[in-house]
């Protein structure tokens, strides 16, 4: 499943040189030493190199027909496979940075604590991510100071866009900002830019600044360079763990926005490859041609002037033959082996591509059900998981049914509207996956915090109890006894969770 992909502007002064060392450092960054990091990692200018081994390896391919060199690093952990891919294009001085993440259906789960690649920062860091207009992109919040207002006043009322959205933080009412900003700034880089305002004394200038009502109180807006897409706000409810669930959806929406982007297919590591492989076949094709026509001008030849050969030169014709035919051999052996080559390549690139055709069902799926006019339109809630939303709605279509009359008119625009988009139960599911786990509850062993915890559950320890939020929500917490002793204590807790949560 795609989780994030973007295409960045690059300064002109990125060479193909740089863009492997800066691979290289990207690999040999500290951080990385203990899981990540592929030891002995040296690029000499090679036009195709791959290192590592089948759980942990980089790889990368230049297609110099377009001036372009994609890389791909992948990590398999757990039977969770990662794929991050970086691909350069030195002619249009772009480059696609592309997330990918394979897992079995009980992982789909939004990481709250979710940053664009770290790449991103080594392109900021060594100045290579091209200015968006007037704004440089940078890994921390910038303030809005009183000469700024004025550019954040035509964002906000529509006068001037960027290439990536704006998010702005307000101040809430004690002056303060709402969450970390220069952390959401990390982990939105290179593909949002965040303001943050500098003080709650700028609050009438901005009003007098603007004509459409702007958020304040610690709220925080978001503006796309897309008309078709409107603006969202995300509202402060002063609620626990408020800082992650602001940092939480302002992530989740622009990410949103970012991966909607259309990726040509020589801005992915699948496209640059398959490219590679037909310069390939129409090369082989030309050299097996070029082959066949030699050695039909060869036997013409040789039976011309057979005949008139004596003895002594009949033997130099059949070492001549047998020399041509030691080559066309030889040649053909190489065929043969870059045919294997191929044969691999081919073969993964349709596992590639059946898992974007699956992808793509699915979503297609999920798509057919809506018509040009949807029945509900979403508020300010946003999904914990995929699909949470429209599935809780259905639930309650679902259980209302049991109390109306089967020849009414509710029963049947209900009927109607679950037989129609594609009803999958998950919030079902997961109530029986949750009374299945804390039905016998009598304490918080590893194995079941970890179960717990896959369900979207983000458990604290809270002295004689433990506290448990649905991803991180306080607005949906409930505490656990550490040591239970009534044996009604799971029943009770099921009853609890399963009220507040799903």
């Amino acid at each position: 499943m795609l989780l994030f992909s973007t295409i960045l502007d690059i300064e002109s002064k990125m060479t193909r040189e740089a863009f492997m060392e800066l691979v290289m450092e990207w690999n040999n960054n500290p951080r990385y030493y203990e899981v990540n990091r592929i030891p002995d990692l040296v690029w000499k200018g090679e036009k195709s190199i791959r290192f590592g081994n089948d759980n942990l390896w980089l790889a990368a391919e230049e297609y110099s027909k377009e001036s372009t060199i994609a890389v791909r690093f992948e990590k398999v952990d757990n039977g969770i496979t990662w794929d991050t891919d970086y691909v350069m294009n030195f002619r249009n001085m772009k480059m696609a940075v592309m997330l990918d993440r394979s897992y079995s259906p009980d992982a789909l789960i939004f990481d709250g604590k979710y940053s664009t690649p770290a790449f991103i920062s080594f392109l900021i860091k060594h100045g290579y991510l091209k200015k968006d207009g007037d704004i440089p992109f940078t890994e921390n919040a910038i303030v809005m100071t009183d000469d700024k207002i004025g550019l954040i006043a035509d964002i906000m009322n529509g006068r001037n866009t960027y290439k990536v959205p704006v998010v702005y933080v307000s101040k809430t009412d004690d002056n303060e900002n709402p969450i970390d900003v220069d952390r959401l700034a990390y982990r939105l880089k290179g593909v949002a830019h965040v303001f943050v305002q500098e003080s709650i004394d700028q609050e009438q200038t901005i009003t007098d600044a603007v004509v459409i009502d702007h958020v304040s109180s610690g709220s925080i807006a978001i503006y796309y360079p897309n008309d078709a897409v409107s603006g969202g706000k995300i509202i402060r409810r002063r609620e626990e763990d408020e800082d992650y669930m602001l940092s939480y959806r302002t992530v989740q929406e622009v990410l949103k926005y970012i991966n909607l982007q259309t990726v040509k297919p020589l801005f992915t590591w699948q496209g640059i490859n398959n490219a590679l492989l037909m310069d390939r076949v129409d090369s082989q094709r030309e050299a097996v041609a070029a082959s066949e026509a030699a050695r039909k001008k060869l036997e013409e030849e040789a039976s011309r002037i057979r005949e008139t050969l004596d003895e002594e030169t009949r033997k130099i014709y059949e070492q001549a033959v047998k020399t041509a035919t030691d080559e066309a051999n030889e040649l053909l052996e190489a065929y043969d082996e870059d045919m294997e080559r191929m044969k691999k390549q081919i073969a993964d690139l349709t596992k590639a591509n059946e898992t974007l055709i699956s992808e793509n069902q699915g979503l297609r799926s999920r798509c057919s059900s809506f018509e040009n006019t949807p029945v509900i339109t979403f508020g300010i809630e946003t999904d914990f998981y995929d699909g949470e939303i429209k599935d809780l709605v259905l639930s309650a279509l679902e259980e209302a049914l049991k109390n109306v009359p089967e020849d009414s008119r509710r029963h049947d625009v209900f009927s109607d509207i679950i037989e129609n988009n594609n009803y999958e139960k998950s919030s079902k599911m997961r109530e029986e996956e949750i009374r299945r786990l804390l039905g016998t509850y009598d304490g918080l062993p590893a194995k079941l915090k970890q179960d717990l915890m896959s369900l979207g559950m983000v458990i604290t320890d809270d002295g004689k109890h433990y506290k448990m939020s649905y991803y991180g929500d306080g607005r949906y917490t409930v505490a656990m006894s550490k040591t239970p002793s009534d044996w009604r204590a799971g029943k009770n807790l099921v009853s609890e969770v399963v009220g507040k949560m799903v």
